[in-house]
């Protein structure tokens, strides 16, 4: 994983994602899941892309139950937008790096 890339957890979800003020993007996963794996080299291409422009987090699914029912996340894996801790724009499962660079651009834009 890129040094861009951190780990949230319950606990620290406020602090690190709900609380800040730019861009945050979210990735809801699990060991078990699949398209998860499928989708962290993208994850790791765009955070280091975008550094200093976005900041790109995870958040282990089976360990922080709480943010995932505080966010109704049903599938995985599950991508949040937040700008300034606003939920702006949410993808569920597997996404190519053209189109969440996509996605991202027009967050970034403004």
């Amino acid at each position: 994983m890129s040094h861009n890339v951190f780990t949230v957890t319950d606990a620290s979800f406020d602090a690190d994602v709900a609380n800040q003020h730019g861009v945050v993007l979210l990735d809801f996963w699990a060991d078990w899941c699949g398209p998860c794996k499928m989708l962290a080299p993208v994850l790791t291409d765009i955070a280091d892309e975008y550094a200093g422009a976005l900041r790109v987090a995870k958040l282990n699914a089976d360990q922080n139950t709480a943010t995932c029912e505080r966010y109704t996340v049903r599938g995985l894996p599950t991508l949040l937008l937040f700008v300034d801790g606003v939920e702006k724009e949410r993808l569920v499962g597997t996404i190519s790096k053209t189109r969440l660079a996509a996605v991202l651009d027009n967050y970034l834009e403004d």
